[in-house]
């Protein structure tokens, strides 16, 4: 029986990991248990433990993720001339690294995989 989510994506605060691992090292409640009352996954509490007995409390600091580069430049109306040859000089390099993965690049700009 599957259950039904009431949030997506929800993002943990590190505060709030460290007191669901608290209950768990110092209460001594298991992993299913917490699963059940914080309605997390067990696989996820397990994970957020061994972080914080490798790391500490900076273990479980959530991580960034890098985004798209080229956004906050396809984005904008008007570009100056600075941020276009940036921009240019982007394209460029994902390009290039696109070329040397074996894609091929047709005069439109759309990718072909090449094969051999």
């Amino acid at each position: 029986m599957s259950r039904i989510r009431k949030e997506s994506n929800r993002v943990w605060s590190k505060e709030k990991k460290k007191e669901i691992i608290d209950e768990m090292l110092v209460n001594g409640a298991s992993s299913t248990f917490l699963s059940k009352k914080y309605d997390i996954s067990q696989g996820m509490i397990i994970n957020w433990l061994r972080k914080y007995e490798k790391d500490g409390i900076d273990g479980l600091e959530n991580k960034k993720k890098p985004g798209n580069p080229l956004s906050k430049y396809s984005k904008k109306k008007s570009l100056t001339k600075e941020e276009q040859l940036e921009y240019e000089n982007m394209k460029l390099r994902i390009e290039n690294e696109l070329l040397k993965k074996g894609y091929l690049m047709k005069g439109d700009g759309t990718i072909v995989k090449f094969t051999k």
